[in-house]
């Protein structure tokens, strides 16, 4: 089997397939990833048996048909240092040439029959979300997931489709983040899960695949699983274990004050706040009144810091301590001109910092001693 590929689309594709490619497993196979060539198309495939990704490849040009298996770390390391913009790849049974320029590598390859498959999108009924508003709910839920949960369902984005409305949600227990967003059904879905949780990893995975234009990404979730498609990517994985708590009912709907940002000079502000912070004393206090908004930490064997922003609050003093590292990671995913609301009941109370376009992040104060 021979080919002829464009380095850099092949390099951007095989890196894009890599961050499903395990490190560290029993099975060696899945270390590789598949190049598949057939039927027009050239198509890498990558997998952990969890989680896997189908991603066409762009400018190849080639006659053949086939099935290779790529030492992922070896070729992307040999396509990075090629400065050509066009290498052959030439495999045979047991080995894989690369040729770029005056440069020439030999690599011992796998079986390919031996690699596990990865399910490819042939649902005829599934949701469908713009790729672009997919990616930025992502991006404002998936930072909120707890990787390290015993509570399997808190390493997870929860999915909820319904014929005109998607909605994404994520918390760690400590912080609630849902982001909505339209979709569309195409045909009778059937609910086989209606409260899918989706891997971190996977959506990781999604987010960096989607395009940044106006395609739509085609969504199907099956009882024990969910397949994305976009562009030339589709990606399958199984679902997170255990039910996402209720998120809706933890969200206060009452509140005694509310108060407008905007997202660059209030984001300056926490980030300056969080540098006399430490493991030990990673509370900063929020005060609201008389105008302004004071931020006050204090560490042992580090300072202290006081910190104050203008707003356009005059209503009675509130104090609340919140660990700066959770609304910071609020206001980075943001625009800098973005508007941005909070509403707060006490200083005992959840907040809830809120967008135009219907984004919440629900935030747990922090004891006065942290």
């Amino acid at each position: 089997m021979l080919l002829k590929c464009h380095r850099p689309s092949l390099t951007a594709a095989l890196q894009t397939v890599a961050g499903v490619v395990p490190t560290r497993t029993p099975k060696e196979i899945l270390k590789n990833v598949k190049l598949q060539v057939g039927a027009g198309k050239t198509v890498l495939i990558g997998t952990d048996q969890e989680i896997g990704i189908r991603h066409e490849v762009n400018g190849v040009e080639t006659d053949s048909t086939g099935e290779v298996l790529l030492p992922t770390t070896r070729v992307i390391s040999i396509l990075r240092e090629l400065q050509d913009e066009t290498v052959e790849l030439h495999a045979t049974e047991r080995s894989l040439t690369i040729k770029g320029g005056h440069a020439e590598f030999k690599l011992a390859t796998e079986d390919p029959a031996e690699f596990p498959p990865v399910q490819a999108f042939e649902d005829q009924t599934y949701y469908t979300i713009p790729a672009k508003q997919l990616r930025e709910m992502i991006r404002r839920t998936i930072f909120a997931t707890d990787v390290e949960s015993t509570r399997y369902a808190l390493g997870g984005v929860l999915l909820e489709l319904s014929p005109d409305k998607a909605t994404l949600a994520a918390t760690d227990s400590r912080r609630l983040a849902v982001a909505t967003g339209g979709c569309q059904a195409i045909g009778e879905v059937a609910v086989e899960n209606t409260m899918p949780v989706v891997p971190s990893k996977a959506m990781n995975l999604i987010e960096r695949s989607l395009p940044d234009n106006d395609d739509q990404a085609l969504i199907a979730i099956h009882a024990n699983n969910v397949l994305v498609k976009s562009g030339g990517s589709t990606i399958y994985s199984r679902l997170v274990e255990g039910r996402f708590p209720s998120y809706a009912a933890v969200i206060p709907q009452d509140f005694n004050a509310a108060i407008d940002f905007v997202v660059s000079p209030f984001y300056a502000a926490v980030r300056q706040a969080q540098i006399v912070t430490n493991e030990e004393s990673r509370g900063v206090d929020f005060t609201f009144g008389n105008g302004k908004l004071t931020l006050s930490s204090r560490a042992a064997d580090v300072g202290q810091s006081t910190i104050e922003l203008p707003i356009a609050y005059e209503g009675e003093s509130i104090t609340i301590t919140f660990d700066p590292k959770f609304v910071a990671d609020f206001l980075r995913i943001l625009d800098g001109g973005t508007s941005v609301k909070l509403n707060l009941i006490d200083g005992e109370s959840p907040a809830v910092l809120s967008t135009e376009d219907g984004y919440r992040y629900v935030v747990m104060p922090l004891s006065r001693d942290q």
